[in-house]
């Protein structure tokens, strides 16, 4: 999930605040983003399988299911059986416009907890890769490629764009060139680019 434009070649639901106003709503809920997020990450799953791996309920899970089908999100998928529902994600991605989130208390709310909720798929991400290579389902050519910068530069709002068009572009082309490719893994990729305004020390 992103508030960054996207590349054409993601399958993205774009949310509008005048339009979308009930679906951003149903989407203000930690637990929905995450289990939307789980369903796009791990592939289809059940609400009894989505309540292990979150420690809820089966009913919460179930519930919850149901609101993001409701709006779209997500849509039922091949059963394995008759016994249970299976759900899989509509759209690779959820994205936005931030100048449009701005004019409105309730859009604004959304952004906030999507973002917190990106927060903690980085720390449950990093918890995975570390337990990943421990266990050894991860091979030790993942160590130097894998980690986090946090440089901080000064730049125009336009280079910040073109930093980000630049970011996905090459994503979107790296991911196609590997797709096939048996060696690849799934990668977690985060990108935050955050103007803060220096303190005058003067």
């Amino acid at each position: 999930m992103t508030d960054q434009d996207l590349p054409h070649e993601h399958r993205a639901r774009v949310l509008d605040p005048r339009e979308d106003a009930a679906a951003l709503k149903a989407l203000t809920h930690p637990l929905r983003i995450r289990m939307l997020g789980m369903l796009r990450m791990d592939g289809p799953a059940t609400a009894s399988e989505l309540a292990v791996r979150t420690g809820e309920s089966s009913a919460s899970t179930s519930y919850h299911l149901r609101v993001l089908a409701k709006y779209a999100f997500i849509e039922e998928a091949e059963h394995r059986d008759g016994r249970e529902r299976r759900w899989k994600a509509v759209h690779e991605v959820t994205s936005w416009s931030n100048a449009a989130m701005a004019g409105s208390v309730e859009a604004r709310a959304f952004v906030d907890v999507s973002r917190r909720a990106q927060l903690d798929h980085l720390e449950r991400s990093l918890a995975r890769h570390q337990e990943d290579l421990a266990a050894g389902r991860l091979g030790g050519e993942w160590l130097e490629p894998s980690g986090f910068t946090d440089l901080v530069v000064r730049l125009t709002p336009e280079a910040l764009t073109e930093l980000r068009e630049t970011f996905n572009r090459t994503v979107t082309e790296l991911a196609a060139r590997d797709k096939d490719d048996p060696r690849a893994e799934q990668v977690v990729l985060f990108a935050a680019g955050l103007a803060v305004h220096a303190e005058d020390r003067s």
